[in-house]
């Protein structure tokens, strides 16, 4: 099985074109700027090239993060990574491969599917790390809400994309 890039590079894009609603006027601007205490100057002082090309990067790097949890048929080949046989067809362990997804290859590869580990991922996951550091930094629950409900719902957007996409 593959890695499907294209795949990948789109849900990418997922984080940074949400955040551009999410965190813009239409819905939680002002409250993130205020439980942030972010002002208007602060924000438009940022190198914003800088800031969006490093943020695709780590949003690539979640992408290939969820493609190993969304995608079932992707552990199949970390069981037998270490098999001599795995890179040629003609192996014992290449032909079992091979017959195993003509017949399963497809099975759990849906948005729906893909949206709902992603989304446990960023419930679990992502708001962890963000509600540890937010308890650090004294930054409020609403804080928390609206940052987390972010990444779950990118999350769940990322893993639909990159499950479905075959």
């Amino acid at each position: 099985m593959t890695i499907n890039w294209l795949a990948l590079l789109v849900a990418a894009l997922v984080p940074l074109l949400l955040g551009f609603f999410w965190y813009g006027k239409a819905l939680f601007n002002d409250a993130w700027m205020k439980e942030a205490g972010m002002t208007e100057e602060q924000i438009q002082g940022g190198n914003m090239g800088k800031i969006f090309g490093i943020s695709f990067v780590m949003s690539l790097f979640i992408a290939l993060a969820l493609n190993f949890i969304v995608i079932h048929q992707m552990h199949l080949y970390s069981i037998f990574m270490n098999d001599p046989g795995i890179n040629d067809p003609n192996s014992e362990i290449g032909k079992y491969l091979a017959d195993f997804m003509a017949k399963n290859g497809s099975n759990f590869r849906t948005f729906k599917h893909g949206a709902i580990h992603g989304g446990m991922d960023g419930f679990f996951l992502a708001t962890s790390v963000l509600g540890i550091n937010a308890l650090f930094e004294r930054k409020s629950l609403k804080y928390i809400a609206i940052n987390s409900g972010y990444w779950i719902l990118t999350m769940a957007i990322m893993g639909g994309i990159i499950c479905a996409w075959q």
